[in-house]
């Protein structure tokens, strides 16, 4: 891979991550409780399986780097009114949906939804599954904060049926976590991810963060040697998105603190290093995986998919998503929830369906969705197979984006034949720049409001 610093900061720009397109800044409140509900029962047609997403917003501490909706609290109380009203809205949204469905994922985030007791872990998945047909050998998953946590809480959720895990670890250096308020020392990480292993769960993935305050080489060298050795089955490594302008809590961070773009390149460059000879694959963006994990056997197979979860080997499910500020998502349609929490408790217990806003996608945002997610996900595009899916001259609809590919091609991060467009090793780095030839709306936005973080 080329890691030069010229190519750096000429691709340091804002630019989406992809998760959906078109992304969230282009929801509109023109989309809202009707039109899901019209959805809901319109796309029952499709008999398409499901994935489920559950948000729980509550956490201990503000993590001050936190891009996330979430709520610092130590008021339990809250999280157990909360659940009442989001079994309100699984009522709700359930006896729109065809039971014959069958949910092949399942997934909770936050904040941290380990923030919930044992017993309202196992109660809270055993009213989904009351209302869901949960399929056997579904992918079930968690977040996790390892602070607060007990084995209480891991034997909660391997009893609930999980069986993935993911655990928020991002730096073991003193001083960094100091200075994001998440201390959690490295003999805690050890501790809680024994028991995840004693108690059997098959799949673990430890989140990691780079460009955090104090993240040095050296420091952040001896967090990758430790949790390498601890040999988790995935890894996420996010870049810290420094974005105060819309998550208040980032002003904490002293701005001087944060490691510069020439460092943080340096980080990206370890972490590839020492993960690749390690044994992982680099997925691609920031994710790795061991060779036999079904990430990987999904991406060699061209059946990997990209949505709010992330990368996903379940791209023919409809997500349907429950709690304040989460978003749902069909095949021709997004929607997100309030993210107010009084808002989303009013609105749910007066009987409506908590939408905020959300879209309806034309078959133009459909065309380039497809192209941004093969991108992303099979790290090419056969130009005679899309052209064909598509019904389209690939070259001829695509020549704006291809006349942007041919810089990228003198660059090393693509190469460009007769019928294909290819990501070569060093353009993983830069998917989402590469990705971002495809958007039509980039081009459309009026306004130099801040939408998006830095893409490496």
């Amino acid at each position: 891979m080329n890691f030069s610093s010229e190519l750096l900061h000429k691709y340091c720009k804002a630019g989406p991550r992809y998760t959906s397109y078109p992304t969230a800044p282009y929801f509109n409140e023109s989309f809202g409780p009707v039109q899901w509900q019209e959805e809901l029962q319109t796309s029952q047609d499709k008999n398409r399986d499901i994935s489920l997403y559950v948000h729980i917003p509550f956490c201990d501490t503000l993590c001050y780097y936190c891009g996330c909706n979430m709520i610092a609290t130590k008021d339990y109380s809250k999280a157990t009114s909360y659940l009442d009203v989001l079994f309100l809205e699984i009522d709700r949204v359930a006896g729109l949906i065809s039971p014959a469905r069958k949910v092949r994922q399942l997934h909770w985030g936050g904040g941290t939804p380990t923030f919930l007791k044992p017993n309202d872990i196992r109660r809270l998945y055993n009213y989904l599954a009351a209302k869901f047909n949960i399929a056997e050998g579904a992918e079930i998953g968690c977040e996790m904060d390892p602070r607060e946590l007990t084995r209480a809480h891991i034997i909660a959720l391997r009893e609930s049926g999980f069986n993935r895990l993911s655990l928020g670890v991002q730096d073991l250096d003193d001083k960094v976590q100091v200075a994001v308020n998440r201390v959690q020392p490295e003999a805690l990480i050890r501790e809680v991810y024994g028991w995840i292993r004693e108690e059997g769960f098959p799949s673990v993935n430890f989140d990691l963060m780079i460009g955090l305050p104090y993240q040095t080489l050296e420091s952040f060298a001896l967090t990758l040697d430790k949790v390498i050795a601890m040999a988790p089955d995935r890894f996420a490594v996010f870049n810290y998105a420094h974005v105060p302008w819309m998550k208040k809590n980032q002003n904490l961070i002293k701005e001087e603190t944060l490691p510069q773009i020439d460092a943080r390149l340096a980080l990206q460059k370890l972490t590839l290093e020492k993960l690749t000879a390690a044994g992982y694959v680099y997925i691609g963006m920031d994710h790795f995986a061991r060779p036999d994990d079904e990430l990987v056997k999904a991406q060699r197979s061209k059946t990997l998919y990209r949505n709010f979860q992330g990368y996903t080997t379940h791209k023919d499910c409809d997500i349907i998503a429950f709690g304040v500020s989460a978003i749902s998502q069909t095949d021709d349609v997004y929607a997100q929830n309030v993210k107010v929490l009084s808002q989303y408790r009013n609105l749910v217990e007066a009987g409506q369906l908590p939408i905020e806003r959300g879209l309806r996608i034309t078959p133009e945002d459909k065309l380039r969705r497809e192209a941004i997610t093969r991108i992303m996900c099979d790290l090419e595009l056969d130009k005679a197979s899309f052209g064909k899916t598509w019904n389209i001259d690939f070259d001829s609809y695509f020549a704006d984006a291809l006349e942007q590919l041919q810089d990228m091609q003198a660059d090393g991060l693509v190469e460009l034949a007769a019928d294909k467009v290819r990501v070569t090793d060093t353009g993983r780095i830069f998917l989402r720049n590469i990705a971002m030839v495809f958007d039509s709306y980039l081009h459309q936005q009026a306004d130099d409001k801040p939408r998006y973080s830095r893409t490496v």
